[in-house]
């Protein structure tokens, strides 16, 4: 038997010692157990949880400084080359990757479940045709719970399965309602004789006047985007979805909280700031300038999509939206694009430059994403909702995972507090 391994904390003030399990994971660094530090009476300080992990998970490992993504132990470019996004989902949801059998019973349940409700519907009309479709996203999917009450036994296996299943099938429904409501379209019902991320497109981008089709490699390139953007650890979305959901609040209920996190600009923004940034350039003869600009301390410019908070190497996700980039632009005759020429310019300065170099500031797939949805032909105010339909299946099944700890306690962070010390109370008239 492996000797259990302790760290011994010691104070200078006389508080005796205190004896801190270590943990070892899986893969990756191992984990000083903190909790009996509660018996001193102190806790740890450590804004934004860089040196904290909040829950153990056997769903995402990340090595930052190799540069490795693996879901369920698969490596992500072998699942984005050679699964699809049920594939990769039924992977995320019970812990591996289906049989044929089962993966054509998990479509067919995924299929089935691609409707909404006809009063949801009337939710639209409520918000102004210009507002946001994140914003309407958090309002519809928050009001599933309201129509789809009938499996809301968090502490029920089965019901939090129908629930995942809901949400996987329906949040692409929603969000390409979200779009056509906002563009003055009629919505356009699901098609059960399409695949998963065609029927996406088509919902979004037919009309009842003629057929659409999908041409198959932008399919596969969307396909790509999903299964890339599916799961990334305890990220702040995952997390917020995560702490919502240790109060015992229902799916539905938790995932428009992840959806409202994944709006802010600082997660799930990055691609579309990308392109902002591409548009300020202008063109590639305007890159030095730029480039200069990034590196100088008293200018507020920042080059978009370089460097990550947690990959120090070069995002694992990154190369794959590169190729994906790439088989796009040329599928449609676009390889002279303007923004395509800039994006790789910057690339090849960022892999050569000794200011990149030793700040590690490698493109991370944010660099691409956007210009692959932007020939797409996807809207700018629509890249985070197209994010929010890949990561749903994430949230969902760390939000599984953490319902079915046993360790699972109500999410409640100190604080260290630096407020006014106690006071007694004025009467107004000697104030």
């Amino acid at each position: 038997m492996e000797k259990k391994r302790i760290a011994t904390l010691s104070f200078n003030d006389g508080t005796p010692s205190v004896e801190l399990p270590i943990l070892s994971g899986t893969l990756g660094p191992d984990v000083i157990d903190i909790r009996n530090l509660a018996k001193t009476g102190m806790f740890t300080y450590d804004p934004g949880y860089l040196s904290t992990a909040s829950c153990n998970s056997g769903i995402t490992y990340i090595d930052g400084e190799a540069g490795h993504l693996y879901y369920r132990g698969y490596p992500i470019e072998q699942l984005a080359e050679k699964a699809g996004f049920l594939e990769v989902s039924h992977l995320l949801l019970y812990g591996d990757l289906p049989t044929q059998q089962k993966k054509e019973e998990f479509e067919r349940k995924i299929k089935y479940r691609t409707m909404v409700h006809d009063q949801l519907m009337t939710f639209y009309k409520g918000f102004r045709r210009d507002a946001h479709p994140m914003a309407v996203m958090v309002g519809v999917v928050g009001a599933l719970s309201a129509f789809y009450h009938d499996s809301l036994d968090i502490n029920n296996p089965e019901h939090r399965e129908i629930s995942a299943l809901r949400l996987i099938a329906k949040v692409p429904t929603i969000a390409a309602m979200c779009y056509k409501y906002n563009i003055g379209h009629p919505f356009m019902y699901p098609n059960n004789e399409l695949g998963y991320v065609e029927n996406f497109l088509h919902m979004m981008f037919a009309t009842p006047c003629e057929p659409y089709h999908a041409n198959p490699k932008l399919v596969r390139a969307l396909e790509r985007i999903f299964i890339l953007h599916a799961d990334h650890e305890q990220n702040a979305s995952t997390s917020t979805v995560r702490l919502a959901g240790s109060s015992g609040a229902n799916p539905f209920a938790c995932v428009a909280a992840g959806i409202a996190a994944l709006w802010g600009p600082a997660h799930g923004g990055a691609n579309e700031a990308v392109l902002k940034m591409l548009d300020e350039i202008g063109d590639i003869s305007q890159i030095p300038k730029f480039v200069a600009r990034a590196k100088d301390r008293n200018d507020p410019f920042r080059l978009m999509g370089f460097g990550h908070r947690v990959y120090k190497n070069m995002d694992p996700r990154a190369k794959v939206m590169r190729e994906t980039c790439y088989e796009v632009l040329t599928e449609l005759g676009l390889q002279n694009d303007k923004m395509f020429e800039m994006a790789m310019e910057l690339e090849r300065i960022a892999l050569q430059d000794e200011y990149f170099i030793e700040r590690k500031l490698y493109p991370n797939v944010d660099f691409y994403s956007g210009i692959v949805l932007r020939a797409l032909k996807v809207p700018l105010n629509m890249f985070t909702v197209i994010f929010a339909i890949a990561r749903t299946i994430g949230w969902i099944s760390q939000w599984n995972e953490m319902i079915s700890d046993s360790e699972r306690k109500i999410g409640r962070p100190r604080q260290l507090y630096l407020g006014q010390k106690r006071r007694d109370f004025v009467p107004i008239s000697e104030r």
